[in-house]
């Protein structure tokens, strides 16, 4: 399916004001904290020096902020935008519906904004396609069989490790605490715009197996969905590897102190996503399989002479 130019110059404009959005937070926190670098280190976790202003924001923002500006270019460049829209209306929308029962009223604004857009990305997604207007019109491209089925083995694996982390760390809390950690109740501590964890968790699990089996099946629609989800796969575990090492081995200006404990399987987990996001968009990004020539048509057999001549 094609998108058509209404729909693309539609969904970009609605995509930039996504972009925006998450964007005027960040300028918000980066003024608040002083510098980009106490604001990397809250996205981070970092709990060492929180000597300004807790930050409104997560590491998801600024990813999303990126996807979404990505998913504008897109809309502009190509008329197969429709799986990029698609995606990224429907990833903001999933991690946005927490925030509508947010208590501070900026956080609730931005919440109805961003689901709003998600929404409109998805409607437009689905009015705006159109059937190719003849054979010649090129479609989208598959994505090569091996490329994919890695992509595939990978985010599978990766959803999986997720699952059972989630698993793992629910079952460890009390019914209240295992609640609030999927609905953000006041238990859990966090950025104003911040999703809860577990409901984050159950998102991106979601995501990366839709992703893989669209990569087992080579669906055209493979590219942009396991891009979006190679990329928060790479984000989440960059930032939870940048925890785990301030949290084990920080400066506190005269020596440096170690942790008594290391989380192991934590720390493999967010070693293994990293490097499996980085290796998804290194297997996605490239150009897809072409697509089979039609089989030449056979001649047209010519009609029969009229009047048809003796023993015809």
């Amino acid at each position: 399916m094609t998108v058509t130019r209404p729909a693309r110059l539609t969904g970009a404009a609605l995509a930039a004001v996504l972009a925006l959005v998450p964007f005027v937070w960040i300028l918000r926190d980066l003024a608040a904290l002083g510098s980009p670098e106490d604001l990397f280190r809250h996205w981070v976790g970092d709990r060492f020096r929180l000597g300004h202003a807790r930050s409104a924001t997560t590491l998801l923002d600024p990813l999303l902020c990126l996807a979404a500006a990505g998913t504008a270019l897109a809309a502009l460049r190509s008329r197969h935008a429709a799986a990029a829209l698609a995606a990224t209306g429907a990833v903001t929308l999933a991690v946005r519906l927490p925030g509508l029962w947010s208590h501070g009223t900026g956080p609730l604004v931005t919440a109805l904004a961003e689901t709003a857009l998600g929404a409109g990305l998805l409607l437009t997604a689905l009015t705006g396609r159109r059937p190719p207007a003849g054979p010649d019109e090129p479609v989208p491209t598959r994505p090569r069989p091996g490329p994919a089925a890695a992509a595939g083995v990978l985010l599978a694996v990766a959803a999986l490790v997720l699952l059972a982390r989630e698993i793992d760390r629910a079952t460890g809390l009390g019914l209240r605490l295992a609640v609030d950690r999927y609905t953000g109740g006041r238990s859990v501590l966090g950025p104003a715009l911040g999703v809860p964890p577990g409901w984050l968790a159950a998102v991106l699990v979601a995501l990366h197996l839709t992703a893989a089996v669209s990569a087992f099946a080579a669906a055209r629609h493979t590219r942009p969905l396991g891009l979006l989800a190679g990329g928060l796969l790479l984000g989440t575990g960059l930032a939870e590897l940048a925890r785990l090492a301030r949290l084990h081995l920080h400066h506190d200006g005269v020596v440096y102190v170690r942790a008594p404990e290391l989380d192991v399987p934590a720390l493999a987990t967010a070693l293994f996503c990293a490097l499996a996001g980085a290796a998804v968009l290194a297997l996605l990004a490239g150009r897809g399989a072409p697509d089979a020539a039609p089989a030449p048509r056979p001649a047209a057999t010519p009609p029969p002479p009229y009047p048809r001549p003796p023993g015809w």
